[in-house]
């Protein structure tokens, strides 16, 4: 009777991992934040790319993270708002997920601040995979594949939603993209055209009138200097993410308001990278922009000058004297494109390791 009461348990003995080896592109920031407790292991990591692209966490066994993270579209879905199981549109577009290793927040508007804590959102979200966290684990334990799996990368068996959320942080810390044709331009491996060569000085300068010189001004809120292509600053901490760059006069999206409260903060959205922009459209937090061109467009002649926290760069910012827009001229757009066309990473979208590992 006593052995019949005792729990219904099978003893583990400690398992050995093999740590995964990163490599950090030359050019990128080093100073990698890896949680001590969720370092990369292969076999985390491997397991976390399974997870990925697994159907049983949402409520129907039908969308993956994969879905709306497509790698042939640099981890976006090519919607101006992501679907979820029940076919309803999410409020906001889907981020991409390239060199997320890098970012201090994450979402649009920085709800999490860990890859652990927000990989627990879009499983749980009404209107993306709309299923229980813990009912997602329940249905990986009755598997024949799962439990064995976890039992190699964290010792058990028995699957947590600690260990769940640590696997696919693993997974997503290595897509990191850094072989772009402006990437091999700086390790002397391709030539930029002069078309590309003047978008870039138009990218990184800030425009002066009275000299003149011309500038797209771009750099302020993505940062090229540490390849990020975003504005991800750890010296800045997460607050440097965040602007309002003039999309409404009346906010409908209140942005970072929504997770401070602090008025400051109302209508400020995440600057995403802009590698591999050219495959990651619609752009803007809700897909209005269905081309670059039309990206241009705005932050040359239609910024919303009296938006509430306008980022003071584009409030006076202007290629013409006594301007009252940046107003770039059609060529130069074209260079900015022919630019920014150029930070396209084809080896990444391509990388058999970050591939759904359920297809042939």
């Amino acid at each position: 009777m006593a052995c019949e009461s005792e729990p219904d348990f099978t003893e583990e003995g400690p398992t050995v991992t093999t740590p995964y080896k990163l490599v950090l592109p030359k050019g990128l920031p080093q100073d990698v934040k890896i949680p001590a407790d969720n370092p990369l292991t292969e076999e985390g990591v491997a397991l976390g790319r399974m997870l990925f692209y697994e159907p049983k966490l949402s409520r129907n066994n039908t969308i993956s993270c994969g879905s709306c993270h497509q790698q042939s579209k640099a981890f976006t879905d090519g919607r101006a708002l992501a679907l979820g199981v029940d076919g309803v549109p999410n409020p906001r577009g889907t981020m991409s997920l390239a060199n997320i290793l890098w970012e201090p927040a994450l979402n649009w508007d920085g709800a999490a601040t860990s890859l652990e804590t927000q990989a627990r959102k879009p499983i749980e979200n009404p209107t993306e995979m709309h299923q229980t966290l813990g009912e997602g684990v329940s249905k990986l334990q009755q598997t024949e594949v799962y439990p064995p799996l976890f039992r190699k990368a964290f010792g058990s068996s028995t699957i947590t939603q600690d260990n769940l959320l640590k696997a696919l942080a693993q997974f997503e810390r290595t897509l990191i993209s850094a072989n772009s044709k402006y990437d091999k331009y700086l390790r002397g491996e391709a030539q930029l055209s002069s078309q590309e060569i003047a978008g870039k000085v138009l990218f990184s300068n800030h425009p002066d009138p009275t000299i003149p010189v011309a500038g797209a001004d771009c750099m302020h809120c993505h940062n090229e200097g540490n390849l990020l292509f975003t504005s991800t600053d750890y010296t800045r901490g997460a607050a440097s993410s965040f602007f309002n760059n003039g999309l409404d006069s009346n906010l409908k999206d209140q942005g970072r308001f929504g997770v401070t409260g602090l008025e400051s903060d109302r209508g400020k959205f995440r600057a995403p990278t802009l590698r591999n922009i050219a495959l990651t459209a619609p752009y803007m937090h809700d897909g209005r922009f269905q081309t670059l061109q039309e990206v241009l467009d705005h932050y040359s002649d239609h910024v919303a000058k009296d938006s509430p926290n306008l980022d003071v760069n584009m409030l006076t910012t202007t290629n013409k004297r006594n301007g009252t827009q940046l107003s770039l001229t059609a060529g130069q757009k074209q260079q900015v494109i022919a630019f920014l066309l150029a930070l396209t990473d084809s080896s990444f979208i391509q990388d058999k390791r970050f591939s759904d590992p359920f297809k042939p």
